[in-house]
């Protein structure tokens, strides 16, 4: 079993959690935040959804400058609604989950190098970069949803088993 392959699991279980966290995403909370120094719910859920996208590019390029000296800064897609959100989302996972189970190990071992401005952040094998820098990433801000959902009184979806508003819905269906 190749590496890409023997990721394919944990890489389904996380993008179906992920999922289903931006199907509650609060449309009528778009713009709203904890903090000043916070992005908005909105900001946070599309670049979840983008960065699906991030593991088909690493497995495709062996480098991104994001800010490139005399060159067009990365930007990310514009969306505006859970609808496009989930969209982006799907589009970025079928072709992650292909790129990750077409890979060999020699893919999945070559370097992969993110630059800013020409200046290099890291260089790591790509199948670190995919756990690092994409995978932990997504769970990462996926948890950070939560905490905004938990906030704005969004029920927390479970993601490893029941969550507390999943076990509360449950307690009081039983209490019934």
């Amino acid at each position: 079993m190749t590496i890409g392959k023997s990721m394919l699991g944990e890489f389904d279980q996380e993008m179906a959690g992920t999922r289903k966290t931006l199907e509650r995403l609060p449309e009528q909370k778009w713009n709203w935040k904890p903090h000043d120094k916070s992005g908005t719910v909105g900001w946070l859920a599309g670049h979840i959804a983008t960065m699906p996208g991030w593991i088909t590019m690493t497995l495709q390029t062996e480098q991104l400058d994001y800010a490139p000296v005399g060159g067009p800064a990365y930007e990310p897609p514009k969306m505006e609604n859970r609808q496009q959100i989930l969209a982006e989302f799907d589009k970025g996972v079928t072709e992650a989950r292909k790129a990750i189970a077409d890979a060999s190990d020699a893919d999945m071992l070559k370097d992969w190098t993110l630059l800013a401005g020409g200046q290099t952040i890291f260089t790591m094998p790509r199948v670190a970069c995919l756990r690092g820098m994409v995978l932990n990433h997504i769970i990462h801000h996926r948890a950070q949803l939560t905490v905004y959902y938990r906030l704005l009184g969004v029920p927390v979806p479970g993601l490893y088993g029941p969550s507390a508003d999943e076990t509360q819905s449950a307690a009081d269906a039983a209490a019934n």
